[in-house]
């Protein structure tokens, strides 16, 4: 780099002491016309010097300021054509070079107004100072290279030093950057994919956290299993619409899942609160039954919910919650055994087939022959049918869809509430002891565990 430098500078001063020659013989030629002319005025007298005047003066361009002006463009073009990007000189340098060529000039001109008429020798020593900046060329290898006086080249020599050491700096900067960044890179693709298999392992966790599903079994009314993974935060109407859903049933607002913190007392899973404020800490087993008992079952749209209506009934029947006589055991029985198997076949069915079909909590031979007799009169009635007319018979018992708790009067004698569709029942050793219509309850309040009806007075 430094030799094609050097190069450069060579060949440019070389073309620089030329372009002087060139210019050097261009003034003595001119100088010499200037001469005779001068010689030729003196001869001609003071006519002819008057003339000079005029023409130094200004009134027509001289020889000499014509010469100047073209040197003055062909410099400009030069410069303008031939610079060179590897030689920049500073512009402190510049300006002063400017202006000293301005003081130049100006000391050339006021020589040239006081000296006119003087001898050529002062003349050219005048003119002398009076030289345009040096123009650059480009290169060219096959010009003779001559070296510039140390004067000249120093400050061009200086801005080099200093460019490399620039470049050479810049260099080992980017070399160490680069080091550095390849130093670094396996560090960084060494901690990368620790860190990233880190925050991936945690997000993970947090979704399971947040979207964890919860294992639900639900007994439904034929004493299957309903087995499903609801959302953690699922409120229960949430699991009640995938059972009703499993079941083919529309008519879900009969229906409800219950809770059996006892043998004998369950509490219903309110729809509307989620699952997991209303479990508290056991498994999540619930119960698929009947919540709302139709005071009329032939008003039902659907079979399938008159067929599940009465296998509510059923179990209701062998529980005791819901006590018949001996007649009405009989009659219900029949109408079941209808629904399940059809018509009577004494080709299909044995002598005890009734046997495989819970009736009744206390189920008696005498029981089963009843039935017998009765399904046998049954002829072309479908399932659908037999649903009906059991429902129909079922809904006159006094305990049909009564749901029973315990309680205490005000003197403390242990009573039994009942809540169904026709209102408020209390009993006391199984036998009713008082009747509270909806349409004459006012109002319900209650204070902790004591509640409080208010009955509209009687006319």
């Amino acid at each position: 780099m430094t030799t094609e430098k050097s190069l450069v500078v060579d060949a440019d001063n070389s073309e620089q002491q030329q372009a002087k020659e060139e210019e050097g013989a261009a003034e003595t030629q001119k100088q010499e016309a200037s001469l005779e002319e001068r010689a030729q005025q003196t001869s001609e007298g003071q006519p002819a010097a008057g003339q000079k005047q005029k023409t130094s003066n200004g009134d027509t361009p001289t020889h000499e300021e014509q010469s100047k002006k073209e040197r003055r463009t062909s410099e400009g073009r030069g410069l303008s054509r031939l610079f060179s990007s590897f030689l920049r000189r500073p512009k402190s340098q510049v300006s002063e070079e400017d202006k000293d060529i301005d003081a130049r000039k100006e000391a050339g001109g006021d020589q040239k107004d006081a000296g006119f008429g003087a001898s050529p020798d002062e003349d050219i020593l005048v003119k002398a100072p009076i030289a345009a900046p040096e123009p650059e060329l480009k290169t060219d290898p096959s010009l003779d290279l001559h070296s510039l006086s140390s004067a000249e080249t120093q400050p061009a020599q200086e801005e080099r030093r200093d460019d490399q050491e620039l470049d050479s700096g810049g260099l080992g900067g980017k070399e160490g950057g680069e080091a550095k960044e390849e130093r670094a890179k396996p560090e960084l693709k060494q901690e990368t994919p620790e860190t990233k298999a880190e925050k991936d392992l945690k997000a993970a966790q947090k979704a399971l956290k947040r979207h964890r599903n919860m294992y639900c079994k639900v007994v439904l009314l034929d004493d299957t299993i309903f087995e499903c993974s609801v959302d953690k935060h699922a409120k229960g109407q949430d699991l009640l619409k995938k059972v009703c859903d499993h079941l083919n049933l529309l008519e879900e607002d009969y229906f409800g899942l219950a809770i059996w913190d006892t043998p004998t007392s369950r509490t219903w899973l309110d729809p509307a609160k989620e699952i997991k404020k209303q479990v508290h800490g056991g498994p999540w087993d619930f119960t698929f039954n009947v919540k709302f008992y139709p005071p009329d079952p032939a008003q039902l749209t659907e079979d399938i919910t008159r067929y599940y209506l009465c296998l509510q009934l059923r179990q209701d029947i062998m529980t005791g919650r819901l006590p018949c006589s001996f007649a009405t055991l009989a009659l219900l029985g029949s109408y079941t055994v209808q629904s399940e198997l059809g018509d009577y076949d004494p080709d299909l069915h044995s002598p005890d087939y009734i046997t495989e079909f819970k009736l009744a909590p206390n189920q008696t031979k005498e029981l089963e022959e009843k039935v017998v007799e009765l399904h046998k009169t049954y002829r072309s009635m479908t399932p659908a049918q037999a649903d009906l007319e059991f429902l129909e018979n079922a809904k006159k018992l006094s305990m049909y869809g009564v749901d029973l708790h315990q309680a205490k009067d005000l003197e403390g004698v242990d009573i039994t509430l009942g809540v169904c569709s026709s209102g408020l029942l209390v009993y006391k050793d199984k036998l009713r002891i008082n009747r509270f219509p909806w349409p004459k309850v006012l109002k319900i309040s209650y204070k902790r565990s004591s509640f409080f009806i208010k009955i509209r007075p009687g006319e």
